[in-house]
C-alpha cells in the first residue's frame, strides 16, 4: 500500500520500471513539457572560473610585490637607524676629546699626551665625514628650531642680532638632510633698551 501511494505522488504506475522513473524525472527539450525551467538545469562551464582565477592571482601577486617593497623599506630605515645610533656614539666620543683638549689648554698643546688626544679626535673626525656626517652651523647663525635646541635666552651682546646664537653649548651633527643631533645653543634676545 505504501508503494501505490509513492507511485501516485510521482506519476509511475506501478510496473513501468526504472524508465519510467527516469522520464518523470527529466527536463530540458528531449522531455517536452516537463515542469522545469531551463534555469533550474545545471550550467555548462564557462571561462569565467578561469578569469576569476586570473584575477586572484593577479591581485595575490600584487599583494606580494607590495610586501617586497615595504620589507625593503623597513630593512633600510633599520639599517639606517642603526648605522645613527653607531655615529651617535662616535659623535659623543668626539666631545669628550675636545673637552679634554680645552682643559688641557693651549700651554700643553705641544705635549705629547694632547697630541694623542687631538690625532685621535682628528681620526673621530675623519671617520665621520666619511659617513657624510657635518657639523651644523650654529653660532651667530638665526635660530632655527629644526637644528638647534635653545637652552637659554640672554640679552643681545655687541654684535649679535636678536634671535641668532650668541653661544654654541653642545655642537649640533647632521647626516646629509637629515639631523642626527640638535645644537644647544644660547639665543640672544632683543635688550631691555630695545636694540
Amino acid at each position: 500500500m505504501t508503494e501505490d501511494v509513492s507511485d501516485a505522488a510521482t506519476g509511475v504506475t506501478p510496473g513501468d520500471g526504472d524508465d519510467a522513473v527516469r522520464d518523470a524525472g527529466a527536463s530540458g527539450p528531449e522531455a517536452g513539457t516537463g515542469g522545469a525551467d531551463a534555469s533550474d538545469a545545471p550550467a555548462a562551464p564557462t571561462a569565467e572560473p578561469a578569469v576569476d582565477y586570473k584575477d586572484r592571482w593577479l591581485r595575490t601577486e600584487a599583494e606580494l610585490q607590495t610586501f617586497r617593497r615595504r620589507a625593503a623599506r623597513e630593512r633600510e630605515e633599520a639599517v639606517q637607524r642603526a648605522q645613527e645610533s653607531v655615529l651617535l656614539e662616535t659623535i659623543t666620543a668626539l666631545d669628550d676629546l675636545e673637552r679634554a683638549l680645552a682643559a688641557l689648554g693651549p700651554e700643553r698643546a705641544a705635549e705629547p699626551l694632547a697630541q694623542g688626544v687631538a690625532l685621535v679626535a682628528q681620526r673621530l673626525r675623519d671617520t665621520l665625514a666619511r659617513w657624510d656626517v657635518s657639523e651644523v652651523a650654529a653660532l651667530g647663525q638665526p635660530f632655527d628650531p629644526n637644528v638647534h635646541e635653545a637652552m637659554l635666552e640672554i640679552d643681545a651682546p655687541a654684535g649679535v642680532a636678536p634671535g641668532s646664537v650668541a653661544q654654541v653649548v653642545q655642537k649640533g651633527y647632521r647626516r646629509g638632510d637629515r639631523s642626527l643631533r640638535a645644537a644647544r645653543v644660547v639665543v640672544a634676545r632683543a635688550g631691555q633698551d630695545g636694540q
